[in-house]
């Protein structure tokens, strides 16, 4: 098993870790394909785990898109955001197929598309301190690839105001406009909260769980892959722009 994305299951519960603290838990291609490995098991069967925690190494929960990955100055590869994205948009989708009730456990920054990864899983858990949002714009790039999840998680109107306004919030502001569903008041407070969370969700019956997400999930649209993957695509087209590489290019010197 990759060290990228270690899978634990303890009973009804398992955790899936991203691990790359160095890097503040950032999406790379390599950390995508781990993911996508632990989705393989879980969709095979989670070993009797019916509850899902998705959480951070360190004290970030994930910093999004590995900026240094798609400089093209740097990476040589103007195809390699695209691929990412793609990898990204897959991977929020089949995480929210998985008849499995996530939690996401943000331990620390969750920033663009790793906000947009809270917004996938059913329940999301925070400290009041930890900071949240959706910068893209500030960047010259588009949240596309997460757009349909954070609409789903907000509203539209909420939706509108968090992706253009760009920037960051406070855990305790998150909870406040429905971004996250509970918040704990510190770090140490968040780790018993998501083990009372979990705790409270395994004691349901797991074909009850599923049954009614899947449910939810044809409600509210959830598995409609056409907009998640065009995302991807208008997410990718301007990053790839003079703008958004000049923009990404002058953050690397900060």
């Amino acid at each position: 098993m990759t060290d990228l994305a270690p899978l634990t299951i303890q009973g009804p519960v398992a955790t899936l870790t991203l691990n790359r603290p160095d890097a503040r838990n950032a999406m790379s291609l390599d950390l995508l394909a781990a993911l996508h490995e632990r989705m393989d098991e879980l969709e095979s069967g989670p070993g009797g785990a019916h509850v899902l925690v998705v959480t951070g190494a360190g004290r970030s929960f994930s910093a999004g898109m590995d900026l240094k990955a798609v400089l093209i100055e740097l990476s040589g590869d103007a195809s390699l955001g695209k691929k990412l994205l793609t990898s990204l948009a897959e991977f929020t989708l089949r995480l929210r197929a998985l008849p499995m009730v996530t939690v996401a456990s943000v331990n620390g920054a969750a920033v663009g598309g790793g906000c947009g990864l809270t917004c996938v899983c059913d329940v999301t858990l925070t400290h009041a301190d930890a900071k949240l949002g959706f910068p893209e714009v500030d960047l010259g790039l588009c949240p596309a690839v997460i757009a349909p999840w954070v609409v789903r998680k907000l509203g539209p109107s909420r939706a509108r105001a968090a992706m253009l306004m760009g920037g960051v919030m406070s855990g305790a502001d998150a909870h406040a406009i429905g971004l996250v569903d509970l918040v704990a008041s510190d770090r140490d407070g968040l780790e018993a909260l998501t083990r009372e969370t979990a705790a409270r969700l395994a004691s349901g019956g797991p074909n009850a769980l599923a049954t009614t997400k899947g449910l939810l999930n044809s409600l509210d649209g959830s598995l409609e892959r056409d907009a998640v993957l065009r995302g991807a695509e208008l997410s990718a087209s301007v990053l790839a722009t003079p703008e958004a590489q000049g923009a990404l290019k002058a953050r690397m010197k900060t």
